[in-house]
């Protein structure tokens, strides 16, 4: 349920309320039963949700410096990880085709 904002006219009195889309907005102010206004609202914060937003996108600098070091690829002796070797071998020699058997000549189905 979204909240909305009120301020009172005649005593400035400003309450907020929960209520559902569909209901009238409030007309009277809870302090003095003055006549209220509903104001703009900044509205609700952002949800991401679904695939392709992660916690880990916005990290900061240091934390992907940090991670970096701990995995081993910030160090400067020019050592890779196992992964990324055969990463490296399997896009240099791609796996070969399964050979298809061959069909015996004078053989009909």
């Amino acid at each position: 349920m979204p909240t909305y904002e009120y301020e009172c006219g005649k005593c400035g009195f400003e309450f907020e309320r929960f209520q559902r889309i569909s209901e009238p907005p409030v007309k009277r102010c809870p302090k003095c039963r003055g006549g209220v206004r509903r104001k703009i609202g900044t509205g609700a914060g952002l949800l991401f949700k679904g695939s392709g937003f992660y916690i880990t996108d916005y990290r900061s600098e240091g934390y992907h410096k940090a991670a970096k070091a701990e995995s081993g690829g910030a160090s400067g002796d020019g050592s890779t990880s196992a992964t990324a070797k055969k990463e490296a071998a399997a896009k240099e020699s791609p796996a070969k085709p399964a050979a298809k058997p061959k069909a015996k000549a004078g053989n009909a189905a």
